[in-house]
């Protein structure tokens, strides 16, 4: 994301429109660069940022949006699309958790002017340690972005720009190749899975199952609920041997290092709320159905 945000020559005093529901490098990077992270609420239901309320966040700083894919779910890329073009804005979208996702048949993470991937071992498409990439259909872009992740240089120990030593590690590749045929696969059965849940589990009056919207495809990064008495049920899962993690605690927005910023509790309401009532439970393409009958009769079991 930082040579993304460098290649569109983002940086001193810009701003940077996104969102508060997310892992800390998304915002985490357009500090880096020197920009100013902006904040805009996000849906109730998809977790994804609300682009009804983005066009009211834009200044005559604003110079990107950058939503994110949350959960493995594409963020409404048609309506985020034409608020950039009609303000002549660039879009990087934060694909780390939508590897194959499609919104409108389109794939995430090449719609906007510049995509990004992780390749974090808990991704779908994990490696065996930290790895990511950039992606984009722009060959100006491209360009600038090899030059940018080897120092700027080009030819060697020439340098027109101050990039980063940001190659992907060979070993780091050749894992992800060998796993990359499998990759739909295994995304496909977590969509199995996750059909299974939604079969299951909906008839239990205190949770809330994920929310897919019409026009999107998603990976299910995350099996993502949002449930009464949170806390209670995270013990309770734990100490019965469940795999479960809330994503995210705090919203960034009133997280210490962005004091600076001066939100405070109160202003983006919905990102607050569900923050104290998500829970993520297994969804992993390899889980069977006995593993997650087990998963249902313990939630069933506390909320009885």
């Amino acid at each position: 994301m930082v040579l993304a945000l460098k290649a569109l020559e983002i940086g001193k005093d810009d701003e940077v429109i996104t969102t508060p529901f997310t892992f800390f490098a998304t915002a985490g990077s357009i500090h880096r660069v020197g920009a100013k992270p902006v904040f805009v609420d996000i849906k109730a239901d998809t977790f994804n940022i609300d682009p009804e309320k983005i066009e009211a966040a834009i200044t005559e700083k604003t110079k990107a949006i950058m939503p994110v894919h949350l959960f493995g779910q594409p963020a409404e890329m048609d309506k985020i699309m034409e608020i950039a073009r009609k303000h002549g804005l660039k879009v990087i979208e934060d694909n780390a958790q939508g590897i194959g996702a499609r919104f409108e048949g389109k794939v995430a993470g090449t719609i906007g002017d510049i995509g990004t991937l992780s390749f974090f071992p808990s991704k779908n498409l994990g490696a065996m340690g930290d790895g990511g990439m950039c992606l984009t259909n722009n060959d100006e872009l491209a360009a600038k972005l090899r030059q940018l992740r080897v120092h700027g240089e080009n030819p060697k120990y020439f340098h027109k720009w101050v990039g980063l030593n940001s190659r992907l590690d060979t070993l780091q590749a050749a894992v992800l190749l060998q796993k990359l045929p499998h990759l739909e696969n295994w995304s496909e059965a977590r969509r199995k899975n996750a059909e299974y849940y939604y079969e299951k589990m909906k008839n239990i009056p205190a949770i809330q199952l994920p929310v897919i919207h019409k026009k999107a495809k998603t990976i299910y990064n995350q099996f993502t609920l949002i449930v009464e008495n949170r806390d209670g049920l995270l013990s309770y899962l734990k100490e019965n041997e469940i795999g479960c993690a809330i994503y995210y605690p705090k919203p960034l927005h009133i997280q210490e290092c962005f004091s600076y910023l001066n939100y405070k509790e109160g202003d983006l309401p919905v990102a607050e709320r569900l923050a104290k009532k998500v829970i993520s439970i297994p969804i992993f393409s390899e889980l069977t159905t006995e593993q997650q009958d087990y998963v249902i009769s313990k939630i069933e079991e506390f909320y009885k």
